[in-house]
């Protein structure tokens, strides 16, 4: 299974750094290009500074980007059968700082709809960054990470990434149950769970 990410903001960082951590090579790719990338890599760094074309054709390809900037990766790649997409993207209007309006739709169905073919999966985007990227051990358990999608091997391959990374993974379902509950402004947003044992 390969790994990107894309977007090297607050949430991609914590996100690379965790991937780091546990030696999981991902390659990573930003609007600004590898070169603004590669200076902050280590030598034993298992992250690869790439092109966004290069990272959208991974197996497993996380969006740690804004909501805004998801129909640029469609002019990049028109088909995404076969990959699985992690929305951790957060439909938010700023400077207003609250839920974007999308018509009563679920922000991930917009995010699938937008890269058709896609095994899109909600997931990372309901922790606040600072958050994300502290240690996942905490209280004598595991932070949890809840996703959701449509694709049940999908979701069983994003439960086994967030495993991987330290975390504990919480499989709530289709996205029609439980995205309302994690897209922003959800009742499961900023919510820090620990599983114990």
């Amino acid at each position: 299974m390969t790994y990107a990410i894309i977007g090297s903001g607050a949430i991609g960082s914590a996100l690379i750094a965790h991937f780091t951590s546990k030696g999981i090579p991902v390659k990573v790719a930003n609007s600004r290009g590898p070169a603004s990338l590669a200076a902050a890599r280590k030598s034993a760094d298992t992250t690869i500074p790439v092109e966004i074309d290069e990272a959208v054709a991974q197996d497993i390809v996380i969006l740690a980007l804004p909501f805004t900037a998801v129909p640029d990766l469609a002019k990049i790649r028109k088909d995404w059968t076969g990959t699985v997409v992690i929305d951790a993207t957060n439909a938010i209007t700023f400077p207003e700082f609250r839920p974007a309006d999308l018509g009563g739709r679920l922000s991930s169905d917009i995010v699938a709809e937008t890269l058709p073919g896609a095994k899109v999966v909600k997931a990372f985007n309901t922790l606040p960054a600072a958050l994300l990227a502290a240690d996942p051990a905490e209280a004598s358990g595991r932070r949890v990470v809840l996703l959701s999608g449509n694709d049940e091997g999908a979701n069983a391959s994003v439960a086994e990434l967030i495993e991987n990374l330290g975390f504990a993974a919480l499989d709530l379902g289709d996205l029609k149950a439980a995205a309302p509950m994690q897209q922003f402004g959800g009742p499961l947003v900023a919510v820090n769970l620990i599983k114990k044992g």
